[in-house]
């Protein structure tokens, strides 16, 4: 969504150099997802307190999105804006602290190999890693035009975005739940 704001505000090529500094992270991130999943693999204890700790945080994340976000005020900061670099570098910055990805792309990966899609050599994980920087890339490529079109209405909010994320959170919390008590 930051993409999306800062190409509405900047333009299109401030937008872009986000997205290619967002992209430089995912890199990183993805190849230690997919690292983390070859050893996730040979260790299944593992796999189930990461999957409570994991429907823990997305209720968090859900409530904060559905009750306490939106009841924020929007203080609006006029940016500085020194160069396209300090998007790329912002865009760097804000994807380190992220996370979530991570966690969403070592599932991934061990869900792939289970269906024999995926094997965890060089070759592939290489493979699987450029697929998801370009496919990161491509996402918000299309967040920063869809936005563009329809900044004039009420779904471009960050109250309605908040619900947006809320509600995706919470369907991702309701499916953890049931293949928690499933494997009960």
């Amino acid at each position: 969504m930051t993409a999306a704001k800062i190409s509405l505000k900047e333009g299109h090529v401030r937008g872009v150099m986000f997205s290619i500094g967002v992209c430089a992270i995912v890199i990183v991130q993805t190849y230690v997802a997919a690292i983390f999943a070859s050893y996730l693999t040979n260790h299944t204890g593992v796999i189930e307190v990461l999957q409570r700790v994991a429907f823990v945080i997305f209720v968090l994340i859900t409530v904060y999105y559905l009750l306490i976000a939106k009841q924020q005020s929007n203080v609006q900061i006029e940016p500085q804006i020194r160069s396209k670099h300090s998007r790329f570098f912002q865009g760097m910055f804000l994807s380190s602290i992220n996370v979530f990805p991570i966690p969403y792309q070592a599932y991934m990966t061990i869900t792939l190999a289970s269906f024999g899609w995926l094997e965890f050599d060089f070759t592939s994980i290489i493979s699987y890693v450029a697929g998801a920087a370009m496919g990161t890339f491509v996402m918000l490529y299309v967040y920063i035009f869809f936005f563009d079109r329809i900044k004039n209405k009420s779904i471009a909010s960050q109250k309605s975005m908040n619900y947006i994320i809320g509600g995706i959170t919470g369907i991702i919390s309701i499916v953890t739940l049931i293949n928690i008590l499933k494997e009960l």
